[in-house]
């Protein structure tokens, strides 16, 4: 390479590290509440592997969010930060997680690729996201619910543990009136299915509304997917949510029995 372009870009890339640490020593804390680092059930699975000491297999399925655009690297996307707070909580238990994440993918493309991307890896638990891109194709709501059902009977057909995950608070998904109906649908869906959700939506609304977090701090430049800060926030949540469904013995799910 040309030394004067070999120059430009190491300044180039010096400044964009510069501008990165700065926004992180700037960063609120993330401080999440109780109730984002518990769930409404159990993952009687994992907690199975944690107490024999044994690895722990997670499958993140979705789609941009978790594929981690919006993110520095793909050190700070979420399923990353997700095993580094999961080893750190579980010291000497090995927490490998598969990020199956898919820009632009909808729930029945994931589906589609149910047998290679999720089965196969045989999970102890699967983190599925679900509905952002089926608001933002405008494809309402009409179909999700059979489609997330399929996708939990499937689940359940493997023996893993599931949670749901529902879309980020954002302004370009606020502007569908069908997102609040969404999240609804997937807590309803989550309820009678016997599954636990991470509100994911419910954490982002609280930064900006309760906290007064602008959306530019917790936000990528393009006000909708996610950024280092709010990957690793919500990483740190979760973290704490599936080691406290996997160690309380009588968390359950309404309608279902205890876990004893």
């Amino acid at each position: 390479m040309n030394p004067r372009k070999l120059l430009i870009s190491a300044s180039l890339l010096l400044g964009s590290l510069a501008a990165a640490h700065a926004e992180t020593q700037n960063a609120p804390a993330c401080a999440p509440g109780t109730e984002y680092t518990s769930l409404s059930g159990p993952l009687a699975r994992v907690a199975e592997r944690i107490a024999n000491r044994e690895p722990v297999t997670i499958v993140a399925m979705g789609s941009s969010s978790t594929a981690g655009v919006g993110a520095s690297s793909s050190e700070q996307n979420y399923p990353n930060q997700l095993a580094k707070r999961l080893r750190a909580r579980f010291p000497g238990i090995e927490f490998r997680i598969i990020n199956r994440g898919m820009s632009g993918a909808v729930d029945s493309q994931m589906l589609a690729r149910f047998e290679q991307d999720v089965q196969a890896a045989r999970p102890d638990l699967v983190l599925w996201q679900v509905g952002t891109n089926a608001l933002l194709n405008s494809d309402g709501i009409s179909k999700e619910g059979d489609v997330m059902r399929d996708g939990l009977r499937r689940l359940r057909a493997i023996g893993a543990d599931v949670v749901l995950i529902d879309p980020q608070y954002a302004p370009k998904v606020l502007k569908d009136p069908d997102a609040e109906p969404m999240v609804e649908l997937i807590r309803v869906i989550a309820r009678e299915e016997g599954v636990p959700v991470f509100r994911r939506w419910a954490q982002m609304k609280d930064w900006r509304d309760r906290r007064k977090i602008p959306f530019e701090t917790f936000l990528s430049p393009d006000l909708f997917h996610m950024n280092d800060w709010s990957y690793a926030c919500w990483a740190e949540a979760l973290s704490g949510a599936i080691s406290w469904a996997a160690t309380q013995p009588n968390v359950h799910v309404a309608g279902q029995p205890a876990r004893r």
